[in-house]
């Protein structure tokens, strides 16, 4: 199950308490105090995976602590610090927090390592309390609480070029001709349920990722065919493709229909680049010289089969240009 979107409680943990204590030895009944510091509580931190491409494990697991500092011994020994926990979240993945509505991480590499609740920390043992009025101090300090918030986690496709069309255009067709992706492919609507990412490689360029975003209906932006959860992945794509059905009563309509949806959810989408590409030439005995109804202002114009692999060279030479300006 591919889940883009989820709610979570981090917590750090405490620190421990300093002890009081008094050194006590044979022919030393009197000593002075010796109570050690609390250990420090564990952090949070959450880390960027590429072996993740879900959250659906923070479906069932909502609660995050990490561990307390342990309290302060005799013979000034330090209590040992709390284990720090690392939460691992998806390349992708944006981590906001709910309460005050702040983006805390936006984690786009692998590996990326970003604290997010310090804990608190130990208690001063009653050493730190000896003065030459109180010999024998009997305070210690409590550990501080360790920093606690909840959090949002979303998570976005990351891809340089990103398929938006309507359902069964031929999305994951053109995806898998293009990468060595294997989305799951069906001649009925909605096949793809999840973003597919693929590498396109080239010769000459150093290759870029295609995402097959799902597809969008018409009212997407208002949530329609979940479309509120496909937009999303769109806003982190550096070129739009708008794949359109060759065979479709009026593609000029859909094309425009698409951009309606995009503007509606971000207008600055429509600011990225973008490249317009006719889908399924080989239904048709003659090919088209061009769709008079298109919007040509968006971008180039392709006309393509993603089945037979016609003109997919074309295509993707001029998506290279775009993203290398080569």
């Amino acid at each position: 199950m591919f889940v883009d979107y989820a709610e979570i409680e981090v917590a750090a943990g405490d620190g421990g308490r300093g002890a009081v204590s008094f050194h006590r030895e044979k022919y030393v009944p009197k000593g002075g105090p010796d109570g050690g510091d609390g250990g420090k509580g564990g952090d949070i931190y959450i880390r960027a995976s590429s072996n993740l491409a879900t959250l659906l494990d923070f479906r069932y697991k909502k609660k995050y602590r990490a561990e307390h500092g342990q309290p302060g011994g005799k013979n000034n020994r330090f209590g040992r610090d709390g284990r720090s926990i690392y939460i691992d979240l998806p390349v992708g993945t944006i981590v906001t927090d709910v309460s005050s509505s702040r983006k805390l991480a936006d984690l786009t590499q692998d590996g990326q390592t970003v604290p997010l609740c310090k804990g608190g920390r130990g208690g001063r043992g009653n050493t730190h309390f000896k003065s030459p009025t109180n010999q024998t101090p009997r305070k210690a300090e409590d550990g501080q609480p360790g920093k606690k918030r909840s959090i949002s986690l979303e998570l976005r496709s990351i891809a340089d070029v990103g398929i938006v069309g309507f359902p069964n255009v031929g999305k994951s067709t053109l995806l898998s001709r293009v990468s060595a992706a294997h989305p799951k492919i069906a001649d009925y609507p909605f096949t793809t349920k999840t973003p597919n990412l693929g590498i396109v490689p080239l010769p000459g360029y150093r290759g870029f990722v295609m995402a097959d975003i799902p597809g969008l209906v018409e009212g997407a932006h208002q949530g329609k065919g979940m479309g509120i959860q496909f937009l999303r992945h769109i806003q982190r794509t550096r070129v739009i493709l708008y794949l359109l059905d060759v065979s479709s009563s009026s593609p000029g309509d859909d094309l425009r229909v698409l951009k309606g949806e995009i503007e509606a959810f971000d207008p600055k989408l429509l600011k990225k680049p973008a490249v317009v590409v006719i889908n399924k030439i080989d239904l048709i005995p003659e090919r088209p010289l061009a769709i008079k109804e298109l919007d040509v202002s968006i971008g180039e114009v392709h006309y393509i089969s993603a089945v037979t692999g016609e003109n997919l060279e074309n295509l993707l030479k001029a998506l290279a240009r775009i993203l290398f300006g080569k």
